[in-house]
């Protein structure tokens, strides 16, 4: 048997190099980078093979652990999940820094690979710089917080247990039901020992990523309940994206005429201006989705895992007769709501689905119904796009209504937490499949700067946009030196209005008043009443090497906006916001979201606030 001597560190390196994916004849490199910020931990053996293999694996410079993972998980998303990327760092604070984008990654089933160095499998010395010691276990590392949030977990503590291993990584990497998070712990005196590894080891791979067709007696049972419904609806999720399913739910809608919600991963799934399409459902959705789903008497969830924000906390779905039919690649997800359960890839499934209805198609009535609605809604959409002023300060769904007006179906949007997720659900037209790309599963504040950096690197040439409010800049703002670092684009815009306004409104609700949101002086009495910070967050992106357009009004927005869309460099607009009214705000919540309010307290908000809770709470059930 012929062998190649290199060390762990090496022999990973190579053998991450050469492994691929194919879905429909099309191939892709599996990990095309990594990602990396080196400390003694990984330096001397991840570090040193990242030097000797430069041409093959092409190694990226981040500022922060948990950035780099969500720098990579946006390549991921981009790619559809056919392509991914690594990362590595050392042991102690650079380890525990991975697990926010783990736990990102894995909720959204997104392919990660990340590559944590940990404390000496020898013991040379114990214990040594940034080792974690427990009184109850002598192999328990800080590595092992990653357990919980990786699809697939393994510590390397002798070179010949790489070969498994690795392979097994691969395989959690490339299976469309159980990817996510992937963690190979390597303890810093493996990755540096060496072994004579089998040459097989290093031979190309091509992961084939499978389309599991639906059971056939299942997709008839589906046809038969989607042929006797009167009022049908269809909710898109992540899953319809991840599949490449967009126009094979194209053509469901337009043979059957079935209306389409879509959840805040699934959005985009049919593009705004396609007649079965209704927008966002839930609590962030629109009152044309949000209404049918009341009233809807069978509900097709297509790629969904039914969270709470698209359910309205299991109030939506109101008709007493209403059935679920579930068609989702995962078993897991498939039997929620009680429903059919027709486990097979999205594509294939609404392919054959369609297929077995033949030429059956909703009620003209009920089309008309839902047309009416959908018109009726994007008027509400156009009212707050629309800035009366346009030498006023914009409010933020009139910036939005600033950048709708300047994108095509290029251009890529990145969000992630605030009050801008629920902004978006409801009101952005999505022009393209990919154009939307808000996360949600985690709604990770930070996510949006360093995921524009990966989605960028997977559509090199298309305009990409991170938005965020002052509140996620200021958790997460440093990879923007990576950007600037490596060239990328990436446009962001910084919506400034002085503290926390989704979790400000939502304490509101709940009676807690506002308490300790809003970015201010603390007054007399010691609340948060006084004036703005003096923080100047332009400045700060600047300092960092960005190129920063500050608009003051809605026309200083527009000429920004579109003069950071024809940047080659990085560029920041930015823009203090004025406060939403009753005219150019957006709507509010069409449906309720579960937020426990105090059962009991002195404060007249909080009783009042809790009396709503009860009424709304009433109303939930369980479908079973």
């Amino acid at each position: 048997m012929t062998t190649r001597r290199l060390t762990t560190a090496q022999a990973l390196v190579a053998f991450l190099a050469r492994q691929y994916t194919e879905r429909d004849g099309r191939r892709h490199r599996l990990i095309g980078a990594t990602w990396g910020i080196f400390g003694h931990g990984n330096v001397a053996g991840v570090g040193q093979a990242l030097l000797e293999a430069q041409s093959d694996m092409p190694y990226l410079q981040g500022r922060n652990e948990q950035a780099m993972v969500h720098a990579a998980v946006g390549h991921a998303r981009q790619s559809r999940r056919l392509s991914a990327q690594a990362v590595t760092t050392s042991i102690g604070p650079g380890a525990t820094n991975l697990v926010t984008g783990a736990a990102l990654a894995t909720i959204n089933h997104l392919p990660v690979l990340l590559l944590p160095g940990d404390t000496f499998a020898t013991r040379p010395a114990d214990p040594v710089l940034q080792q974690l010691e427990v009184p109850y276990a002598g192999d328990v590392s800080v590595n092992d917080c990653l357990r919980p949030v990786s699809r697939w977990f393994d510590r390397i503590v002798r070179p010949e247990a790489l070969v498994p291993a690795a392979l097994q990584a691969v395989r959690v990497l490339t299976d469309p039901a159980q990817t996510g998070a992937v963690t190979l712990a390597l303890p810093q005196d493996v990755q540096a020992e060496a072994y004579d590894w089998p040459e097989e080891f290093f031979a190309e791979r091509t992961w084939r990523i499978r389309r599991p067709r639906p059971d056939a007696e299942a997709l008839a049972e589906a046809a038969r309940a989607l042929r006797s419904a009167r009022r049908p609806l269809l909710v898109a999720g992540g899953g319809v994206h991840h599949s490449e399913a967009e126009e094979a739910l194209r053509a469901f809608a337009d043979a059957t005429g079935v209306p389409v919600a879509s959840t805040q991963a699934g959005k985009g799934s049919l593009p705004y201006d396609h007649p079965c399409d209704i927008g966002g459902i839930g609590h962030t959705g629109t009152a044309t989705a949000d209404d049918l789903a009341r009233t809807a008497d069978l509900v097709i969830g297509v790629g969904t895992r039914w969270s709470d924000f698209t359910t309205a906390s299991s109030t939506l779905f109101r008709d007493e007769a209403v059935r679920f039919v579930n068609l989702n690649i995962t078993a897991f997800d498939a039997h929620k709501m009680a429903g059919l359960s027709v486990v097979a890839d999205a594509r294939a499934g609404l392919e054959e689905l369609t297929a077995a209805l033949g030429d059956h198609r909703v009620d003209a009535g009920f089309r008309a119904e839902y047309t009416s609605a959908k018109k009726a809604w994007e008027e509400r959409v156009t009212a707050a796009f629309t800035a009366p002023d346009p030498d006023a300060a914009p409010t933020q769904a009139q910036v939005l209504g600033a950048l709708d007006a300047l994108v095509t179906g290029d251009d890529i949007l990145i969000n992630a937490a605030g009050s801008l997720p629920g902004d978006l659900h409801k009101l952005w037209r999505s022009r393209s499949a990919d154009q939307y790309h808000v996360e949600y599963g985690y709604s990770c504040m930070g996510y949006e700067i360093p995921a524009a950096i990966g989605v960028a690197m997977a559509a090199p040439g298309r305009p990409v946009w991170a938005l965020v409010g002052d509140g996620t800049y200021l958790m997460n703002p440093t990879e923007i030196v990576t950007a600037v670092q490596e060239g990328v684009p990436i446009r962001m815009v910084i919506l400034q209005n002085y503290g926390y306004a989704s979790i400000g409104g939502l304490s509101e609700s709940v009676g807690a008043e506002r308490y300790g949101t809003a970015y201010r002086h603390r007054a007399a009495d010691r609340s948060f009443t006084g004036p703005p910070l003096p923080v100047d967050l332009a400045a700060n992106a600047e300092s960092l090497g960005m190129r920063v357009i500050r608009a003051r009004s809605v026309r200083d927005l527009r000429e920004a906006l579109a003069e950071a869309r024809a940047a080659d460099v990085p560029t920041c607009v930015y823009v203090e916001t004025a406060t939403p009214d009753t005219v150019s705000g957006p709507p509010g919540a069409q449906a309720w979201w579960d937020v426990p309010v105090a059962e009991t307290a002195t404060r007249p908000s909080a009783v009042k606030a809790r009396e709503e809770y009860d009424r709304q709470a009433a109303a939930r059930r369980r479908h079973l």
